[in-house]
């Protein structure tokens, strides 16, 4: 070690620096930093990142674990200018409730949207399952008390879970997969399988079905999003058979669906559209060390370039945003004893495919 870093590294130490080096370029100095954001709870995990109002916010859950009984989840939600600072404006909470995975959105009444799961374990199973909501004022610092959201009887509803909505033109889509006691996998002989549907918004608090998505073995968290035509992309786990993810693409209104089966299995999938023939997606790796991973994809999900965030166990479930020619990005990983919150930014060069 010359000199020179030498004193950076201890410079690191005075100032309580938690960046870590994700990537070297050629010459050997970082092109993607990352920075542990949250730390004081036994277990943060479940992400989310969005802009608004010239800040990124950031949600998550506290827990004493990955999945507890009642009451061991709350939302916590955190603001930025800059990335750098961090402030937490909302915490969350519902007596006997485990409230999971908030997911960040902003309607078309410019107020941030939280989609979370109220949920009650026993066993480590859910005997309860229903989506909640809590929206915020404009300013963006008070946040109402989360609510159930209501769900299409058309589907109906059992346990449910609306894992993310992505707003279009006035109307907000989501992913509720449902646990249907009564509905069965033909690919897994019979067992309980869980449900897809499509459902819409527009008021973030009743959820109307549009369609049923056409994917076996036990569909689960998902992502929609759009590209500049109105053409919705739909990112699915699975969770049973060969666990592949799947990319699901229709036009409006969204009935006639199309299905890429992926060469990778996701966890907590995320993605958005880096260009007009990319995706860049966001999951967990499962490969013999766990890690975070971020894939630059053709628009049918074959992945082209892989990047791993410093990670490792439980871990996963990024957030993501485009902004200032970089890709910020919020996960949690267990690498450094326990689950923590971290933000990675990732210059668009480094996204480049040669």
């Amino acid at each position: 070690m010359t000199k020179y870093h030498t004193w950076l590294w201890v410079l690191a130490l005075l100032v309580g620096s938690t960046s870590i080096r994700a990537q070297s370029t050629p010459a050997g100095e970082s092109a993607i930093s990352v920075k542990k954001i949250w730390d004081q709870s036994p277990h943060s995990a479940f992400t989310d990142l969005i802009r608004f109002n010239n800040h990124f916010y950031c949600s998550f859950r506290e827990g004493i674990s990955h999945v507890g009984g009642k009451n061991s989840g709350k939302v916590r939600i955190l603001k930025s200018r800059d990335g750098a600072q961090w402030e937490s404006v909302a915490l969350l909470e519902i007596d006997d409730l485990d409230l999971r995975d908030p997911k960040l959105s902003v309607t078309p009444q410019r107020q941030i949207m939280v989609i979370m799961a109220g949920a009650v374990f026993e066993n480590g199973l859910s005997q309860q399952l229903f989506p909640m909501v809590s929206f915020s004022d404009q300013t963006g610092m008070n946040f109402s008390r989360p609510e159930k959201a209501v769900i299409d009887p058309a589907v109906q509803p059992t346990q449910d879970w609306i894992w993310r909505v992505t707003w279009h033109n006035g109307v907000g889509y989501g992913i509720d997969y449902q646990l249907k006691e009564n509905a069965r996998d033909r690919k897994t002989l019979g067992k309980r399988a869980w449900l897809a549907y499509v459902l819409k918004t527009t008021d973030g608090r009743y959820f109307e079905k549009v369609a049923q998505l056409d994917v076996e073995d036990l569909p689960n968290e998902a992502t929609v999003r759009f590209d500049k035509k109105g053409k919705m992309y739909v990112l699915v786990r699975r969770e049973a058979g060969d666990q592949l993810g799947v990319l699901a693409q229709s036009t409006f209104p969204y009935q006639d669906w199309t299905y890429h089966k992926l060469g990778l299995r996701l966890g907590g999938p995320n993605f958005l559209f880096l260009n007009a023939k990319q995706l860049v997606m966001g999951t967990r790796l499962y490969e013999a060390k766990t890690t975070t991973g971020i894939l630059v994809t053709d628009l049918n999900g074959v992945v082209k370039k892989t990047l791993k965030l410093p990670s490792e166990g439980d871990t996963s479930y990024p957030g993501m945003v485009l902004y200032q020619k970089k890709l910020w990005v919020s996960y949690y990983s267990a690498h450094e004893g326990k689950a923590n919150i971290y933000l990675a930014k990732i210059p668009l060069k480094e996204l480049k495919v040669k």
